[in-house]
């Protein structure tokens, strides 16, 4: 049982989490923020706006001690969801482990052998769909193998990945996709580790032993329910089919569980209570594919960052299901159901030819270096949006039901969130420069430092696994920004394929009618252009290092559809590399999208940015979870609009844009300028 959190400092964290451990939370579940994921220290240009955001930040061996200060890293099971660093986190994690170990006077190898926990550590779906690498894929495939090997022997309890389909739903994965895409980036990664020739084959089975998943439950029950059962069937016919695994133990489907985000709303909040529940007994109800272990989001996660009595609050729902109801004890509930075996079978044939399809493509990898799977994401989260804003798919609140009462609940908004203090970033940016400059002062610990990070470097060119020169960059006080730097030497860089220019935008019956939904926009976008003697151009920006861009993607593509020329780049850019392409394309409008709670400083730079650059007059709208009076100061500062997640109809944001454009160059209102 488990709640996902992190935030602001290793010592606001740690303090949560010893909190959170009284009240019988069984395992602790580290959220890092975007800096540390993504390899930067909080003193980096790109780290601006996102230090302690959306997780703690961890710069080095003294952060992760203050991270887990009195909680014996040897009786602990963490789970760390980090994934382009995760091999650093691992060997700042198990340093630690040591130096606890030695401060209780015993052996820091018996504290290693026995730490239990898991690093999430798939980088194929964050390609896909979270947005947190760094290297390209193959390096990146290195990194996870030689973790792989690492782990089996040294840290026998680890789960050195958990192949995430978690994401790829968000991302809009149908079952088959998300069952087949995960599904194959295992095969990707076991495949890997074989042919690397670090594990001998007699001891395969180990690998494929601590290999585990971590799997998205959506609130249609039933469908969620068989989608666990036709994992468990497939992974069992993967394993032992293409693996030779004959120890039924080893080939188990083992798989944690964070209930579905996406699918909370702004809108009438307190329904997401019943959603999460919903979601739980998904992956509980079924004895034979039950989670092993479950975190839950809270109420208000599409308002803000939730308080410590939220994550409470669904630390309390598992806490009745297990102790309370009789659910876990009975054999499974579902065995011989004509209605399941049915559901679950089509689910397999189809993820079976999914499978199929990626493997003739050359595996997981080719399919997103190819961009197929990306399009495949972006064109399904298009139409699931579709089936929303059509209202073929209810929610409740949102696109349905929509009278409601007042909410207690909400009724302060300042206070239904927890927000972090701006000082947190000039804080963590000045501990980490002073870490490095008292490291530095001290000759002997610099010259061990910059030798950690030039065998680094070295390894890293010759193919020899690396967890050993990490584990010594660890022990040598390296800063998370310089260990991922001297690998970004190497290595280099990737930008993901964005999907958008591949996908499948909205294909109905009214795209083609002028006077309703998308046909109304597009008259609107094809006159505004003819009286502006030139195609409406609108800029879709992805600034600082959120990765989440679900809702650009489909913006981007609603755009176009709706007859903009599109500019989008993709994730990870600094408000000035927006601000030039947004000069350099003479855009009429530039979108910005941002979840991650950094709007507050990166907004204002590309209005300032665009100012300076003479641009002023090209008006900026904004969307993401963005607080009402965070919004305020937003538009006071010059933002034209703000859009949240309650504002669910792209069809009627298209037209907010076209008048905001229209305001803009001085042109009149249109008689129907929005859908």
């Amino acid at each position: 049982m488990r709640t996902y959190a992190g935030h602001s400092s290793a010592a606001a964290s740690n303090a949560l989490y010893r909190r959170n451990l009284a009240k019988g939370q069984t395992g602790l579940s580290v959220a890092f923020d975007l800096p540390t994921q993504t390899g930067y220290d909080p003193d980096h240009v790109l780290a601006r706006g996102e230090v302690g955001k959306v997780g703690v930040p961890v710069s080095h061996i003294g952060d992760v001690e203050a991270l887990f200060h009195d909680i014996p890293l040897r009786d602990m099971n963490t789970s760390m969801t980090i994934n382009a660093t995760a091999m650093w986190l691992l060997s700042l994690y198990q340093v630690a482990a040591e130096r606890q170990a030695e401060a209780a006077g015993e052996s820091p190898e018996e504290w290693v052998h026995a730490l239990a926990g898991t690093t999430q550590n798939d980088i194929i779906k964050e390609y896909l769909s979270r947005g947190t690498y760094v290297f390209p894929p193959g390096p990146s495939l290195r990194l996870i193998t030689d973790m792989i090997a690492y782990t089996v022997r040294e840290i026998p309890k680890w789960n050195p990945i958990n192949i995430c389909s978690y994401h790829l739903q968000e991302a809009g994965a149908t079952p088959v996709q998300e069952i087949a895409f995960s599904m194959s980036t295992a095969i990707a990664v076991l495949d890997a580790v074989r042919d690397s020739g670090q594990v001998p084959e007699d001891e395969f089975s180990e690998v494929v032993a601590r290999i585990s998943f971590f799997v998205n439950a959506g609130v249609r029950f039933v469908e969620e329910m068989c989608k666990m059962r036709a994992f468990v069937e497939l992974w069992d016919r993967v394993t032992g089919e293409r693996y030779g695994v004959t120890d039924a133990k080893a080939r188990r489907f083992r798989y944690g569980v964070q209930v579905n985000s996406l699918g909370l709303t702004e809108a009438q909040p307190e329904n997401n209570v019943q959603r999460i529940v919903l979601e739980m007994l998904g992956v509980t109800l079924s004895k034979d594919a039950r989670a092993r272990a479950l975190q839950l989001p809270a109420w208000n996660e599409a308002l803000g960052l939730p308080r410590p009595w939220d994550q409470q609050w669904s630390l309390r729902m598992q806490q009745v299901l297990a102790f309370e109801s009789d659910l876990l004890e009975y054999d499974d509930l579902f065995t011989g159901s004509v209605v399941v075996e049915r559901k679950v079978a089509q689910l397999v044939e189809g993820a079976s030819a999914e499978i199929a399809r990626i493997e003739e493509m050359g595996g997981a990898v080719a399919a997103v270096e190819s961009g197929y799977m990306k399009s495949a994401l972006v064109a399904s989260h298009a139409e699931r949006r579709r089936r929303i804003e059509s209202g073929e798919e209810v929610i409740v609140g949102l696109n349905r039901f929509e009278t409601t009462e007042p909410n207690p609940l909400t009724a302060d908004l300042g206070t239904a969130i927890q927000t972090v203090d701006p000082s947190v970033e000039k804080a963590a940016s000045d501990a980490v420069r002073a870490w490095r400059d008292r490291r530095d002062a001290d000759p002997t610990r610099r010259d061990r430092a910059a030798a950690a990070l030039a065998r680094l470097k070295a390894d890293a060119a010759a193919g020899t696994n690396l967890m050993a020169a990490s584990l010594e960059c660890a022990r040598a006080q390296v800063t998370t920004g310089e260990w991922a730097g001297a690998l970004r030497e190497q290595f280099g860089e990737y930008r993901a394929p964005t999907g958008v220019s591949g996908s499948v935008g909205v294909a109905s019956a009214e795209a083609g009618e002028s006077g309703t939904g998308l046909g109304a926009v597009r008259a609107a976008v094809t006159r505004t252009s003819e009286e502006l003697g030139e195609k409406l151009r609108i800029l879709v920006g992805k600034p600082g290092l959120d990765g989440h861009s679900n809702g650009a993607e489909q913006v981007a593509v609603r755009a176009r559809d709706a007859g903009f020329e599109v500019i989008y780049q993709g994730i990870r850019l600094t408000p000035q590399q927006i601000v030039a392409a947004a000069v350099a394309e003479d855009v009429h409008v530039v979108g910005l999208s941002i979840l991650s709670g950094s709007h507050m400083e990166l907004v204002p730079e590309v209005i300032d940015g665009l100012r300076a650059a003479g641009a002023g007059d090209v008006p900026v709208i904004v969307g993401g979870i963005i607080p009402e009076g965070d919004a305020v100061q937003l538009r006071a500062a010059g933002v034209a609009m703000v859009f949240t997640p309650k504002d669910f109809g792209l069809n009627e944001i298209m037209g907010e844009i076209v008048g905001v454009v229209r305001a803009s160059r001085g042109l009149g209102l249109l008689e129907h300028p929005r859908a």
